[in-house]
């Protein structure tokens, strides 16, 4: 089993009960093969609390995780012709993207500039491994 990965980040929103500012705490996590965000809340003026799970990271706070921790690149080592093939299988079933995207991508990967958070970035070296293909994801 491979160990979890996590990154977290606080903000502050407005309680739904009270106006007053809520504290959160929100963390990307990897953790048994996918990547989730959750969130934790509480408020100090009314006591107001909430948990919530599994969901996709909100635009604005992936870019705060980025802007807080760095972004991580996915590396991959030695990549031959037949191996291009396998990345590019793992980019679309991971990525969501087509063809073309994926040969864009590959180029980005190959050239180490494919980057995103260190949990987005460790599933895709994941997956990769669990594909014949030497990859890591790596912190500047």
């Amino acid at each position: 089993m491979e160990p979890v990965v996590a990154q977290s980040v606080r903000y502050a929103e407005t309680c739904q009960d009270c106006g007053a500012d809520l504290e959160c705490c929100g963390v990307q996590v990897l953790a048994h093969g996918c990547v989730q965000w959750d969130v934790g809340a509480s408020c100090t003026a009314c006591g107001f609390a909430i948990a919530v799970c599994f969901g996709d990271i909100p635009s604005e706070r992936r870019a705060q995780l980025l802007a807080e921790h760095g972004a991580a690149t996915l590396r991959v080592i030695g990549p031959s012709a037949k191996k291009r093939v396998v990345i590019m299988r793992v980019l679309r079933a991971e990525l969501g993207i087509d063809l073309v995207s994926a040969k864009a991508a590959l180029g980005s990967v190959l050239n180490g500039d494919h980057s995103g958070t260190l949990p987005e970035m460790e599933l895709l070296a994941r997956k990769l491994r669990a594909s014949g293909i030497a990859a890591e994801a790596a912190r500047p």
